[in-house]
């Protein structure tokens, strides 16, 4: 079974073709540019292969993912240059016959991790995957279904409680303002330092505080959905940031529930966010043509 997998990035599209195994077969990335230029390339790639049983695409949003919406499919008001308004699955869908899974690219990465827990026979049926870049993104599985049909979970604009050593700083986020992306996102970075986040000492203060903010999510999420697993990928998060959260999810939490071993409840990736994605959208792919194939047979 030949499936295919379309990821659209901050930057830069990928697309891959692999088997129903997830086994990736052939892969190629190019820059987003306008929408034009990158769908005809998209197109393009994907008409070398004439036995395509089905395709699973992700890409940033905002997404409109209700099905029942006339702009299902659609990416809406995007911060992307020429990418707002842009009827993105109905465009593919005109050119590729076999059925389109859709989703956000953080719910894919998510689903990737779902996956690959299965291939190492060590199931993880409930996780939160939360990427902090850019942005703060989300994408939760639970019993094997993403979670969230009005749309993906907004994790990144719950409002955190401040930490007594930031008080002052107003955040970045335009909606929210001091919301987590607010408050540890890369433009947040710049905006507290005038420089990059690359650029600060791990020492430095501020990285406790960014911790403390992140442990509050994840002890949200954690309350709220009871997951197996709470995977923290991104620029930001690193080995010495994770250890950071990890000691004040623990303080937060102060044992209220059991949630395991700590360095196996919240953890890094398995695998970079472009491989999980890829074996996200082929799985999901695989789902979609099992449940839409009548509709495609000749």
């Amino acid at each position: 079974m030949l499936l295919g997998s379309i990821e659209f990035r901050d930057d830069e599209v990928t697309c891959a073709v692999g088997d129903g195994h997830v086994n990736i077969d052939d892969k190629v990335d190019f820059p987003l540019s306008d929408p034009k230029e990158t769908l005809t390339k998209v197109i393009k790639y994907f008409q070398k292969f004439d036995k395509i049983k089905a395709v699973g695409v992700s890409s940033f949003g905002p997404l409109e993912l209700r099905n029942y919406s006339s702009k299902y499919g659609y990416i809406l008001d995007s911060s992307r240059k020429n990418w707002s308004n842009i009827n993105l699955l109905g465009t593919l869908k005109q050119y590729i016959n076999a059925p389109i899974s859709f989703t956000t690219d953080v719910n894919s990465t998510a689903y990737g991790e779902y996956i690959s827990s299965i291939l190492a026979n060590q199931p993880t049926l409930s996780l939160l995957y939360l990427t902090i870049s850019k942005g703060v993104g989300a994408g939760i599985v639970n019993n094997g279904e993403l979670i969230g049909y009005q749309g993906s979970p907004e994790i990144g604009h719950i409002k955190p409680k401040r930490h007594p050593d930031d008080q002052t700083f107003k955040g970045t986020c335009p909606y929210q303002g001091d919301c987590l992306e607010g408050l540890v996102s890369e433009p947040a970075f710049q905006a507290r330092f005038g420089k990059s986040y690359k650029e600060i000492s791990m020492f430095e203060p501020i990285w406790d505080i960014v911790a403390y903010y992140i442990a509050q999510s994840a002890l949200q999420a954690t309350l709220l959905i009871r997951p197996e697993k709470i995977i923290i990928g991104g620029d930001i998060v690193n080995e010495v940031e994770l250890a950071k959260i990890r000691v004040q999810f623990q303080k937060l939490l102060n044992g209220y529930v059991d949630v395991g071993p700590i360095d196996e409840y919240l953890v890094a990736p398995s695998n970079s966010n472009r491989k999980l994605a890829i074996i996200g959208n082929l799985s999901l792919a695989k789902k979609a043509y099992y449940s839409e194939s009548d509709e495609y047979a000749e």
